[in-house]
C-alpha cells in the first residue's frame, strides 16, 4: 500500500523578508509622496510669479471679438459695433473718467496714437456722459472713436471686470492680446508692439 506523504500547507504563512521589503517600500513611498506635491506646488508658484499677472489668460484670446452695437461718446446719434474693429489693427481701451489709473496711462495712449500708427478705439465704462468728454477735453483724445458703455453690459460680454483693461483686436476682428491694469512703457514694448507686428506686418508710422 503507497504511502504519501503529507506536505505542509503554507496557507495562512508569510514570508518575513518579503514583508519587511514591502513595508520598508510603503515607508519610503509615503515619504516621498508629499515631498513630490510640494515640489509640484512650489513649482507651479513659481511658475505664476515670474508672468506678468497683468497679461490674463481670456478664452477670448485668438477668437472673434463679443459682439456690441454702442452709441458713440461724442455723437449719440451716431453709433458703433464690432464690424468697425475690422480693417486693421486696433487697440480698444477701456477706460472712465472716475478710474485714477486710466490717468495714469493716458500719456502713454497720446504717444500711441501719435508715433505708433496704431488705431485705438475706447470703451468709456460706467461713465457719466458729460463727464468723459470734459476729462478728454482736459487730458487729449487719443481714441479714433468711442464708444459710450453707459451700463457696462458690453464690457462685460468681453469679460472686462475693471479698468482699464485692453485689448489688441487683429485686422479680421479676432483678439490677440488682453492687459489689465493700466498700460506702461515695458508692457508696451515687450508684449503690445510685438504682437501688433504680428498681427499687422506693415511698419507702424515712425518705426525704422
Amino acid at each position: 500500500m503507497l504511502k504519501y506523504m503529507r506536505i505542509p500547507s503554507t496557507a495562512g504563512t508569510r514570508d518575513p523578508e518579503r514583508s519587511r521589503f514591502f513595508h520598508r517600500l510603503w515607508a519610503v513611498v509615503r515619504y516621498l509622496l508629499p515631498l513630490t506635491a510640494l515640489i509640484l506646488l512650489v513649482a507651479l508658484l513659481t511658475a505664476g510669479l515670474q508672468r506678468d499677472p497683468r497679461l490674463v489668460p481670456s478664452p477670448f484670446i485668438d477668437n472673434p471679438a463679443p459682439g456690441f452695437d454702442l452709441p458713440q461718446l461724442r455723437d449719440p446719434a451716431r453709433r458703433i459695433n464690432t464690424q468697425d474693429l475690422k480693417g486693421t489693427a486696433t487697440l480698444v481701451n477701456v477706460w472712465a473718467s472716475w478710474c485714477a489709473a486710466c490717468r495714469d496711462e493716458h500719456s502713454l495712449l497720446l504717444d500711441l496714437a501719435r508715433t505708433s500708427g496704431l488705431r485705438i478705439i475706447g470703451l468709456n465704462y460706467k461713465d457719466e456722459r458729460e463727464q468723459a468728454l470734459a476729462w478728454l477735453q482736459r487730458l487729449g483724445d487719443p481714441y479714433e472713436t468711442i464708444a459710450y458703455d453707459g451700463d457696462g453690459r458690453a464690457a462685460i460680454e468681453w469679460g472686462v471686470y475693471g479698468v482699464p483693461e485692453s485689448f489688441l483686436v487683429d485686422a479680421g476682428g479676432v483678439i490677440r492680446l488682453k492687459h489689465v491694469g493700466p498700460l506702461t512703457p515695458e508692457v508696451v514694448e515687450s508684449e503690445l508692439l510685438p504682437r501688433l507686428r504680428e498681427t499687422d506686418p506693415r511698419p507702424a508710422n515712425g518705426a525704422e
